[in-house]
């Protein structure tokens, strides 16, 4: 089955449904205020389908697989259609099943979020909160603000990825990921972490001596580069530049590559080429006289990072907390006396 996404569900929903199942007559009863034949069956078609497997499914539910079977089987005589294909090895939607799936499934996720939202309210946050993130943001944002609002929060534990793939937060089981903010998808919530920022290029002090600075990006075919590697497409970063009104996208060449930003300042640094870095990665080297900085002209500031998530997910007290502490705030400015 393609073009199907398997959306995790939560616990809560359905331990409050599956905790009464009667094994002894297969069947699924549920509190009064729901309908004895609906969303119990639902339910149990819903994690065998995500699970590929009965036995699986009955394993995270904590009841038996005949008892999923005849829930599933109950669903698919009330209405009149088969949901699962069942074979002595597998289990796969049928179209009407995969149909079903992909209407449902995620309702019962915003059921889900928005029923631990609610209990959070009545407790300190907890609960762990997944971060996809490039490793320049994880080093500037988030480890200098999460750090300092954390040991407040000793029940929240931030689990961060560093990779330079788009990664699908839904399908990948992510809470938040970090992107400039040019590259969000239009149906997430996104929280500005960053002001806008630049690009710096950068050499050593030996380097200039031997290879000379370039004066506008075009001189970069001349000089020894080190390029970032994208793992998203397979190919390398361009060198995006602009001034006024030109604006110039150099492939550069050079003797290293690497798919990191830490490798690149630190070869930059040994006099190995030129590197193109966000500037604040480097203000340090560049204050200490380790880096020497070119073509500032032009590299003018491009939109800053942003903090995204689904907009139909009710966000947990953990994601609530993290959310406010990585959020940028411009500095008022200083009265002058």
């Amino acid at each position: 089955m393609t073009g199907v996404v398997l959306m995790p569900l939560s616990n809560i929903a359905t331990e409050h449904l599956f905790d009464k199942m009667d094994q002894s007559t297969y069947r699924l009863e549920l509190d009064s205020i729901m309908p004895r034949d609906g969303y119990s069956d639902l339910l149990a078609f819903i994690h065998v389908a995500r699970e590929g497997s009965f036995t699986r499914a009955a394993a995270q539910l904590g009841v038996s697989p005949s008892a999923l079977s005849h829930a599933v089987r109950a669903l698919e005589a009330r209405m009149d259609v088969r949901l699962l294909t069942r074979t002595t090895r597998s289990v796969s939607m049928t179209e009407a099943g995969a149909r079903l799936y992909e209407s449902t499934a995620p309702r019962f996720e915003e059921i889900d979020a928005e029923l631990l939202a609610a209990a959070e309210q009545r407790r300190k946050p907890a609960g762990t909160v997944r971060i996809t993130t490039a490793e320049h943001a994880a080093n500037t944002i988030i480890w200098p603000k999460l750090s300092k609002i954390l040991p407040d929060y000793p029940d929240i534990t931030v689990e961060v990825t560093v990779d330079y793939n788009r990664s699908d937060i839904v399908s990948d089981r992510y809470d938040a990921g970090v992107r400039l903010g040019d590259e969000l998808a239009k149906d997430m919530i996104a929280v500005r972490i960053s002001p806008d920022m630049r690009i710096a290029v950068v050499g050593s002090p030996a380097y200039f001596t031997s290879r000379g600075k370039p004066k506008t990006p075009h001189d970069l075919a001349d000089h020894n580069c080190i390029n970032l590697r994208l793992p998203t497409h397979g190919g390398l970063l361009p060198w995006d530049f602009s001034k006024g009104k030109r604006e110039l996208k150099v492939r550069v060449t050079g003797q290293w590559i690497y798919n990191s930003i830490s490798p690149i300042i630190r070869a930059a640094a040994a006099g190995q080429g030129l590197a193109f870095i966000p500037d604040d990665a480097v203000t340090d080297q560049i204050a200490a006289g380790t880096l020497v900085r070119v073509l500032e002209d032009w590299c003018q500031p491009y939109t800053g990072y942003h903090l995204y998530y689904p907009s139909r997910r009710q966000a947990s007290g953990a994601l609530a907390v993290i959310v406010e502490a990585l959020r940028y705030r411009e500095s008022s400015p200083k009265k002058k006396n």
